[in-house]
C-alpha cells in the first residue's frame, strides 16, 4: 500500500475534522494507530495484503465482525480499502507469563472455545481455511524462490511436516483464531478480548491450543489443565498425541513464517534471531514427540 500509514490513518473519511494519529506498537503485518475523534478514541490498523503469509483483509475484516457479533472482539466502525477503525479497549495487553497463571489460562480458554463454535454463527461472505500443513509447504515454496539461507535445512522440514500431518490425524473444523500471542488479548478488568484476526480461518481446535501452549511456553501441567478444560476432561494418549503433533507443527510454522520474513519484512525486527529461536524450540519439540 502506497503512502504513509499514519497519513492514511489520520485521513480516513470517518473523521469529524483534523486528527492526530498516534502510532501503537506491535504490529508487525499492519500498522496500528490511536486516534481521538470528537471526544472518543480508537483504534486504527493500516495494512494491505500479505498473499506469501495468507492475510488478506476482506476476510480479516469478515472475521473482525464475526468476532464482534460473537462477543469476543471489539467493534468495527468503519472499513476502507486497507483501514480499519475499531472500539477502543482500555485495558492491559496481557504478557506470557500472564497466561502462564492459573487462574488466567482459566478464563481464556472458554473464549478459545467461544471462538470456535461461536463466530461461524456469524461469519458472512467467503471463508478461509488456515491448514498449517499447507501453510508449511507454500513456505518452503516461497523460500526456495527467494533463495533463503535456510535451503539446506527444507527437505528435513518438509519430510517433519509430513510426519506430523499424518499423525495429527482426521480432526474437526471450528474457527481458529491462529495467531494466539499474549499480546493479542486484552484484559479491561471485566473480561479478556480477543483481537487481531489476520490468519483467522477455518482450522483444527487442536492448532489453537498447540499454538497458544508454544507461543506462551506452557508448562506441561498447564497445557493438561488446558486440555482438559477445553474437552471437558474427555483426554486420551491419542488425544494427547495429536496434540503434541499439531503444537510442534505450530513452532514449525512460527519458525517459517519468520524466514520468509526475514526475506522481505520492512520492519525493524532481528527475524533470524527469531527464526533461529523457534527453530531450536521446534527441534526440542520434535525429539519429545518421537519419545513418546
Amino acid at each position: 500500500m502506497d503512502g504513509d500509514p499514519r497519513d492514511r490513518a489520520a485521513n480516513l473519511s470517518c473523521w469529524s475534522g483534523p486528527v492526530e494519529a498516534e502510532p501503537v506498537g506491535g504490529g508487525i503485518t499492519n500498522s496500528n494507530f490511536r486516534v481521538e475523534d470528537d471526544g472518543r478514541r480508537f483504534f486504527v490498523r493500516i495494512g494491505a495484503d500479505i498473499p506469501r503469509h495468507g492475510v488478506m483483509r476482506f476476510h480479516e475484516l469478515a472475521a473482525s465482525r464475526a468476532a464482534h457479533a460473537a462477543g469476543i472482539s471489539p467493534e468495527v466502525l468503519h472499513h476502507e480499502e486497507g483501514a480499519m477503525v475499531l472500539q477502543y479497549v482500555e485495558g492491559r495487553t496481557l504478557r506470557a507469563e500472564d497466561i502462564c497463571e492459573q487462574a488466567t489460562l482459566e478464563r481464556i480458554i472458554p473464549l478459545i472455545k467461544r471462538c470456535h463454535i461461536g463466530i461461524p454463527m456469524h461469519l458472512r461472505g467467503p471463508a478461509m481455511v488456515f491448514w498449517v500443513f499447507h501453510v508449511i509447504r507454500d513456505y518452503a515454496h516461497t523460500l526456495r524462490e527467494d533463495g533463503s539461507r535456510m535451503l539446506p535445512a527444507l527437505a528435513r522440514l518438509v519430510e517433519i511436516a509430513a510426519r506430523l500431518e499424518s499423525a495429527v490425524g482426521p480432526v474437526s473444523l471450528v474457527f481458529g483464531h491462529n495467531d494466539l500471542l499474549a499480546a493479542n488479548f486484552i484484559d479491561d478488568g471485566n473480561r479478556i478480548w480477543l483481537i487481531d484476526w489476520d490468519y483467522a480461518g477455518f482450522n483444527s481446535p487442536l492448532f489453537d491450543l498447540g499454538g497458544l501452549a508454544s507461543n506462551n511456553e506452557l508448562s506441561t501441567s498447564h497445557e493438561e489443565t488446558m486440555l482438559r478444560q477445553y474437552f471437558a476432561g474427555a483426554l486420551t494418549d491419542e488425544l494427547r498425541a495429536r496434540y503434541t503433533a499439531m503444537k510442534c507443527a505450530s513452532l514449525l510454522r512460527e519458525a517459517m513464517w519468520s524466514m520468509v520474513s526475514e526475506h522481505d519484512s520492512s520492519v525493524d525486527f532481528d527475524f533470524i534471531a527469531y527464526t533461529d529461536m523457534n527453530l531450536q524450540r521446534f527441534d526440542e519439540a520434535w525429539t519429545r514427540f518421537e519419545e513418546m
